[in-house]
C-alpha cells in the first residue's frame, strides 16, 4: 500500500507535519491582525476628519467600524494565544515520543545485555578465582616462612659468633691469633698441635677462665 498512499509516517514526523502547520496558522494571523491594526489607525483618523467637518453620520459608521475591528483584533489575540497553547502541547507530546523511544532503546539493550550475562557461569567464574586467590595467599604464606626460618638461621650463627667473640675480648685472647701460635709436633706423621695449659686467673677471672673451657668442649 505504500506506492499508492506514500511511505508510512512514523508520529515523530506527523508531530513535525501538525507544528509546522500551528506556525504558519500562527503567521498568518499575525498578518491579519496587523492589517486590521492598520485599518483601526486609518478609522480613528477618518473619524477626527470627520468630526472636525461636522459630519457626524458618517462619524457614527465609522465609529462602528473601529468598534467591528477592535473585537477582530481581540479575537486574533485569543486564536493566536489557543495555537500557541496547542503548539505546547504537541512540543510536549514530541518530548514525550522522544523519551519513550529513548526508553524503548534502553530496554532493548538491557535485555540483550541479561540475555549475555550466563549467572552460573560468572559464579563459576568467581569460585575460581575466589580459590585461586586462597592458593597463591597460601604458597606466599609458606615463601614468606621459608625465607624467615633462613634468615633467623644466618641470625643465630650471628650472634653466636658475636658471643665468642666477645667473651674472648673480655678475657684478652683472639682466638685466631692463639692458633696460629699453638706449637705444632709430628706424631705417627701427623701434625699434632700440642695444647699448652691456659695460665689460671686469679680472683673473679675464674668464671670467665671456665666459660672458655667449656666453649673449647662445644
Amino acid at each position: 500500500m505504500d506506492f499508492i498512499f506514500g511511505p508510512r509516517k512514523t508520529p515523530a514526523q506527523k508531530l513535525k507535519e501538525h507544528q509546522r502547520s500551528l506556525n504558519k496558522a500562527v503567521r498568518d494571523l499575525d498578518r491579519e491582525r496587523t492589517k486590521l491594526e492598520t485599518q483601526e489607525k486609518k478609522l480613528i483618523s477618518d473619524i477626527k476628519k470627520s468630526a472636525k467637518a461636522n459630519q457626524m453620520n458618517a462619524c457614527k459608521v465609522m465609529a462602528k467600524d473601529l468598534v467591528r475591528t477592535r473585537r477582530y483584533i481581540q479575537k486574533f489575540y485569543q486564536m493566536r494565544t489557543q495555537l500557541q497553547a496547542v503548539g505546547l502541547r504537541i512540543q510536549t507530546m514530541s518530548s514525550n515520543q522522544a523519551m519513550a523511544d529513548a526508553m524503548r532503546g534502553v530496554t532493548k539493550a538491557m535485555r540483550s545485555m541479561n540475555k549475555a550475562v550466563n549467572l552460573p557461569q560468572l559464579t563459576q567464574i568467581m569460585m575460581d578465582f575466589e580459590k585461586e586467590s586462597d592458593m597463591m595467599d597460601m604458597k606466599e604464606e609458606m615463601m614468606n616462612d621459608a625465607i624467615d626460618d633462613n634468615i633467623d638461621e644466618e641470625e643465630d650463627e650471628g650472634e653466636s659468633d658475636a658471643i665468642v667473640n666477645q667473651v674472648l675480648d673480655e678475657i684478652g685472647i683472639n682466638l685466631n691469633q692463639a692458633l696460629v701460635d699453638a706449637p705444632q709436633t709430628k706424631l705417627g706423621g701427623k701434625t699434632v698441635v700440642e695444647q699448652t695449659p691456659e695460665p689460671m686467673l686469679a680472683g673473679g677471672d675464674a668464671s670467665l677462665q671456665e666459660r672458655l673451657n667449656n666453649l673449647r668442649r662445644d
